[in-house]
């Protein structure tokens, strides 16, 4: 069985060296969705809490909402950070709050102070799909993702690969035999 949870993401961006109108700088709502396998856990009835999921997940993905997204040999980049060095505002402002660790794999790399993701490829949304499996894969027993932005849409089904040990109490994942929401110790 599945639990099921979507996130929304505001963020900008464009496709450097497209042909079309997608080559100027413009802004999404994303919509993501995310599809987590296991059993049921008997004691709390699901596969996994939806807000647990959304909990994990906005964690790291946060970086991208309200985000700049640009691919790493995008000449825009080095522009932006400039005006952002002038304003002041390149390593971070007051009102930043919605910043999730910093992070650098294969596909990208968060840059939170500065509201600002670098990627390998372009940010489409197949792409976003590679960069969310990359950064969540390990967190989650993630089977299938979707992610839409305007007219686009993309999924991709993957294999379930794990089976996490989850509190019989509350169904979050267990940390050393655990549960960091309710406290309760496996025996």
């Amino acid at each position: 069985m599945r639990s099921i949870t979507t996130l929304d993401i505001q963020y900008a961006h464009r496709f450097y060296k497209f042909q079309g109108e997608a080559q100027y700088l413009h802004g999404h709502t994303g919509v993501l969705t995310i599809e987590v396998e296991d059993s049921i856990n008997p004691g709390v009835n699901m596969v996994f809490p939806c807000n647990e999921i959304q909990k994990i997940a906005w964690d790291v993905l946060k970086n991208f909402d309200h985000a700049l997204v640009l691919r790493e040999d995008d000449p825009l980049l080095p522009a932006i950070l400039g005006v952002y060095e002038k304003q002041g505002i390149k390593n971070g402002a007051p009102a930043n709050k919605m910043k999730g660790p910093a992070f650098k794999t294969e596909l990208a790399t968060a840059y939170p102070e500065c509201r600002l993701v670098v990627t390998k490829e372009t940010m489409t949304v197949e792409g976003m799909i590679k960069i969310v499996y990359d950064l969540l894969k390990d967190k989650l027993n993630i089977v299938k993702l979707t992610f839409s932005s305007g007219v686009n849409a993309a999924t991709q089904e993957y294999a379930p690969g794990k089976t996490i040990d989850r509190c019989p109490l509350c169904g979050v994942t267990m940390v050393d035999g655990v549960c960091p929401k309710c406290g309760y110790k496996k025996h």
